[in-house]
């Protein structure tokens, strides 16, 4: 049986690809989910989870030496 290759190459641009599909589609699912059966629920859910440990694996930038303010 075949192992999974567990040495990624993704570069920035291509993780920001990854997400915005995730989002996108996390949107379809979400509009759908009424008529949706508990799959889709479950899929749902499994793309919160990936898009938040996306966001977790983030290095926000905090200017050093200054006041941050945010927005």
């Amino acid at each position: 049986m075949p192992q999974y290759n567990d040495m990624f190459e993704l570069s920035v641009a291509d993780m920001e690809l990854i997400e915005t599909a995730l989002q996108t589609a996390r949107d379809a699912l979400s509009e759908a989910l009424p008529a949706a059966g508990s799959g889709e629920e479950d899929t749902l859910r499994r793309i919160h989870d990936l898009l938040g440990r996306l966001h977790n694996q983030k290095i926000f930038y905090y200017p050093k030496g200054k006041v941050y303010v945010s927005g």
